[in-house]
């Protein structure tokens, strides 16, 4: 393979990507939440069109950083939502090696590593591994496993393929007098309290009001923004339940969910779900992503419910290799990984405890 080739770009030139994770957009909205956005260009060999490559950047301490690619890079012609063949995935090995020996170069010394989440699919039976120097990181940032719901066919027979049981209870909600709508940004507050209760009751953690605001109104950014929708859903002016998608490209993907305590045997969260579908197909998605689920169907998980209440809606388990550094000062880079442990493994314990 011929060695990779980097540019420096405006964001911007980043919103051709294939997925929101590596758009420009994404990029900017990073930006305002502690994380540096550094937009490139790529190629492969010479006279190649250049692809986009969004890599973004952390301080952790006075002169210390971290370079975070997420869903990147997409090569040339490939889709994220396909299996590759095992010569393709090979032939993306050998990129995510060049390109951290290329992005190396363009890093300041004090980037102790490059964390990939490479965005194609792998074989959900199969283990995923990359070449030398990568090495699996102490944790995933973006979720390896989703289900993908393919929006092609007439929304009957999507329906038609989800669990009889999840069928019902979108249909019970709406039968029961549930009102779901598509809210204004402003409104992003109601689902922030919806967030903590669901936070409370999961043990799981979110962002800040700020966060989810700045996501939803997309101030301030001058390329190209996704269509964001918020919905939530009421019942007898009880606000019971919301969700956040955006859609890039043909691919709506479900980013947030909260619900209340109270009536959860309206089954609000199903209804929610099945409007969200119905909206991404009609906007021209063929795929919508519940962006997220446990490794396997494993009671003892934390996130059972999770995987449960998302393969329940029909579609395809996909799974793409996850998180893998490429290590640039290796003594302090394991210091990090020794930290990194240990503070994962005190939040499950905190989990656990909750």
């Amino acid at each position: 393979m011929n060695e990779v080739t980097l540019k420096r770009e405006d964001l911007s030139f980043c919103d051709r990507s294939g997925n929101f994770l590596q758009s420009g957009f994404w990029g900017h909205f990073k930006a305002s939440f502690e994380w540096e956005a550094l937009a490139f260009s790529f190629t492969l060999a010479p006279g190649e069109e250049p692809s986009p490559l969004l890599v973004l950047r952390r301080r952790l301490a006075p002169g210390l950083s971290l370079a975070y690619v997420p869903w990147g890079p997409q090569l040339p012609g490939m889709s994220i939502n396909e299996i590759l063949d095992p010569e393709a995935q090979n032939r993306a090995k050998e990129t995510l090696a060049a390109l951290g020996a290329a992005l190396s170069r363009e890093l300041p010394p004090g980037c102790l590593f490059i964390r990939f989440d490479p965005p194609f699919l792998i074989d959900p039976s199969r283990s995923a591994s990359l070449p030398a120097p990568f090495v699996a990181s102490g944790g995933d940032i973006q979720p390896p496993n989703s289900v993908l719901i393919d929006l092609r066919p007439p929304m009957e027979e999507i329906l038609g393929q989800m669990k009889p049981k999840w069928r019902y209870n979108a249909r019970l909600a709406l039968k029961k007098g549930v009102q779901i709508r598509e809210a204004e940004a402003g409104e992003i507050g109601k689902f922030y309290e919806l967030l903590k209760t669901t936070a409370r009751r999961d043990g799981i953690a979110i962002h800040s009001l700020a966060y989810y605001r700045h996501l939803v109104e997309g101030a301030s950014y001058g390329g190209s923004r996704p269509p964001i929708r918020l919905y939530l859903a009421e019942h007898g002016g009880d606000l019971l339940a919301g969700l956040v998608c955006l859609s890039w490209g043909r691919v709506g993907v479900y980013l947030y969910g909260a619900s209340s305590d109270l009536k959860r045997n309206l089954m609000a969260p199903y209804a929610l779900q099945v409007k969200a579908m119905e909206d991404a197909k009609a906007s021209g998605c063929l795929d919508y992503d519940l962006f997220g689920i446990p490794p396997t169907e494993d009671e003892a998980h934390p996130m059972a419910g999770l995987y449960r209440f998302k393969t329940g809606f029909g579609g395809r388990i996909i799974r793409r290799p996850g998180s893998w550094d490429y290590p640039r000062r290796p003594l302090l880079y394991r210091l990090f990984r020794w930290a990194e442990s240990w503070r994962a493994l005190l939040m499950r314990m905190k989990k656990r405890r909750s």
